[in-house]
């Protein structure tokens, strides 16, 4: 769906705030003037081979030596630092320990019943090469795919590491799919062995993960699996099949706690992570080594201001790119102290989150705008029970966020003290691509701000022409980076479509489309408007869903809302609106009525909600985001087709049926 310039009627809400760095912080920080932050983006602009040279060499130590920074010769296919050759685990801790800070803790884990451990980074070497040694033990070799299905669980870290010191790519899958969803992964991808746990605990229940694995496989996934490795975490019955299926804990005795790193290339496949696509059909992203293990160190060490003594928590799941970026690789390479907890806010703990900042006096805090604007429904009384003082930084990520949400989460739960770097990337990227430098960039409410040093980032229409101020259009990147993904498993066709010839810009060859819709204001700041998919046009006039969600979200009566497209004949689209409600708040006639006059005063009689559905809830993925291609289906009248596994609570879907 194109983005034709827009009618200044549609320009999201004008959000006027802007928020400067405090003296202190932006004195403290690691990158803290004006003037340094150009001079890092004029450097790339000058001379992008030298930029990133020169930080591959400083960042990463390497067993040989690349020569060869970017190889173009077969683009969009990049290749960089080819010849290098590293273990992206010798970063993560063989060299912290090397330097002398093996003492220091590098994980913290909390599970949901309240059982917590810590290990120092010479424990978690440790732990890894005994779980490397294992792998090689039941046939793991290097290339082979390992896929991981676990709870948050240390042993998920474990295996990850493990299976990068011995050069098995592995694809780790959220521990919410379903069977179904994991037989497609393991097939997809070819896994010869499985790492699962006999259940994990989430809200309060327990999720029998062998079960699921056992299902996927039965249901055609023995045609690649051999074995399968379980750890033992609820202490359930399960079925244990002689000969394929293994405990963790019986393969471990007796292993080495040495194991010597693979010398892999920079360009060998480091994981597997599947993403959904349009068509249903997940991609299988791949990332590479050495150019993901610097994009991964650099954007953490940059958007996190990291010191030594912080403790860093990103409440994401290791199952998604954010837990393997910022839960994983991205603290260990730089030497941090990182948070793991097994489970989430729920009705018999509400405040879940706010205990573990208060017990381990959390001092970065990593979340989504989903969580926040959960944590807004059930009210500020429940964060204020807590002592959330050790707080020094926020962030956000997974979606857009809303300006309300985000000036609650910053006076209620930074108390208004901390900066919020907003940040914008995708699976496919890596690492972090839009995001402000928190003692630096002046923050507003709801914009990602500025792309990072070496992030070269254009909004333009369907010709390749740059939008005016104001004006929403395509967010194109127009230079490679190291962390970018290098294809998609088994369909090279489908990266290309996807990617490099959705939109041909003015004929420009190796510009990457995010599909994403965005917006530069009038400073120059960055608004992510959501997916391209998610734009409606009304008699013409082009309308992101973000900012009539934003509208909606600042009335006070809201809590929740999405917004998709209905065609009308008239129209080509109308506007259908799904919202839940604050707490103590009743859905009425009047309510809606009003809710849709509010829309007109915050952006125009064009964005006016055609039918506002009100319920207690939306139907969101395991993960938390709002599953909009449902919505659309219910709001067209059309039956619901594709994967639902990942939708976390079916019974929300009949709910809506019969409001819809």
């Amino acid at each position: 769906m194109s983005l034709d310039k827009r009618n200044s009627i549609n320009n999201i809400l004008e959000e006027k705030r802007i928020f400067h760095p405090s003296k202190k912080f932006a004195e403290n920080s690691n990158i803290s003037s004006q003037e340094e932050l150009l001079n890092l983006k004029k450097r790339a602009s000058d001379n992008p081979m030298q930029f990133w040279e020169s930080f591959a060499k400083s960042e990463l130590d390497w067993f040989k030596p690349f020569q060869t920074v970017l190889d173009s010769d077969n683009a969009p296919f990049f290749k960089w630092f080819k010849e290098g050759k590293l273990n992206i685990t010798y970063n993560c801790l063989d060299r912290h320990i090397k330097r002398g800070i093996g003492g220091k803790t590098a994980l913290i884990w909390e599970g949901e019943p309240g059982d917590s451990k810590k290990f120092t980074y010479e424990e978690l070497l440790k732990e890894v090469c005994k779980a490397a040694n294992a792998l090689k033990t039941i046939g793991v070799k290097r290339g082979d795919l390992v896929c991981i299905y676990m709870p948050m669980i240390p042993e998920a870290m474990f295996a990850m590491l493990a299976c990068a010191r011995i050069g098995a790519p592995h694809s780790v899958v959220f521990g919410g799919f379903s069977s179904e969803a994991l037989k497609d992964r393991l097939i997809d991808g070819n896994a010869k062995v499985v790492i699962t746990a006999d259940g994990g605990f989430r809200k309060d229940k327990v999720i029998e993960l062998k079960r699921a694995v056992d299902t996927a496989i039965e249901s055609g996934a023995d045609k690649v699996v051999e074995k399968v490795v379980v750890v033992q975490r609820t202490k359930k019955n399960i079925s244990m099949i002689n000969g394929r299926d293994f405990w963790w804990h019986e393969l471990l005795i007796d292993q080495k706690e040495e194991c010597e790193p693979e010398i892999m290339n920079s360009e060998d496949r480091l994981f597997i992570l599947y993403t959904s696509g349009s068509t249903g059909k997940p991609k299988g992203v791949v990332h590479t080594t050495g150019g993901y293990n610097l994009w991964s160190h650099l954007t953490f060490k940059w958007i996190f201001d990291l010191k030594d003594d912080d403790i860093y928590w990103c409440t994401a799941d290791v199952g998604w790119i954010t837990g393997h970026s910022y839960i994983v690789y991205g603290p260990l390479s730089n030497g941090a102290t990182t948070v793991m907890f097994e489970g989430v806010p729920r009705p018999s703990n509400l405040g879940a989150f706010w205990e573990i900042v208060q017990k381990y006096k959390v001092s970065i805090f990593y979340t989504a705008p989903t969580a926040i604007r959960a944590f807004m429904k059930s009210g500020r009384e429940i964060p204020d029970k807590y002592n959330l003082d050790s707080l020094r930084l926020l962030g956000t990520v997974g979606e857009p966020i809303n300006p309300e949400a985000w000036m609650w989460y910053k006076e209620v739960i930074g108390n208004n003290k901390c900066p919020i770097v907003d940040t914008w990337w995708q699976t496919e990227t890596g690492g972090v691509m839009i995001s402000p430098l928190p003692g630096v960039v002046a923050t507003k409410p709801g914009s990602a701000t500025f792309p990072l040093p070496g992030i070269e980032v254009e909004i333009v229409d369907k010709n390749g022409d740059k939008v005016q101020e104001n004006e929403g259009g395509y967010l194109i990147i127009k230079k490679p980076w190291p962390g970018m993904m290098r294809t998609i498993h088994g369909n090279s066709e489908r990266y290309l479509e996807s990617y490099w010839e959705y939109i041909s810009f003015k004929g420009e060859k190796n510009v990457y489309f995010a599909g994403d819709g965005a917006r530069i204001d009038e400073d120059g700041y960055i608004w992510i408007m959501g997916r391209v998919d998610d734009v409606i046009s009304v008699s013409g006039h082009r309308l992101g869903t973000m900012e009539i969600e934003s509208a909606l979200v600042s009335h006070k009566s809201v809590a929740e809302a999405a917004v998709v497209g209905k065609k009308d004949d008239l129209k080509g689209e109308v506007i259908v609106a799904f919202i839940s409600l604050e707490k103590d708040v009743n859905s009425s006639s009047e309510l809606v009525e009003e809710l849709k006059k509010h829309v007109v005063i915050e952006i125009g009689i064009i964005a006016k909600p055609e039918k506002i559905i009100i319920s207690d809830a939306l139907p969101k993925t395991r993960s938390g985001k709002i599953m909009r291609r449902i919505l659309r289906s219910l709001a067209g009248g059309e039956k619901i087709s594709g994967d639902i596994s990942t939708l976390e609570d079916s019974s929300v879907l009949e709910k809506l049926k019969e409001l819809s």
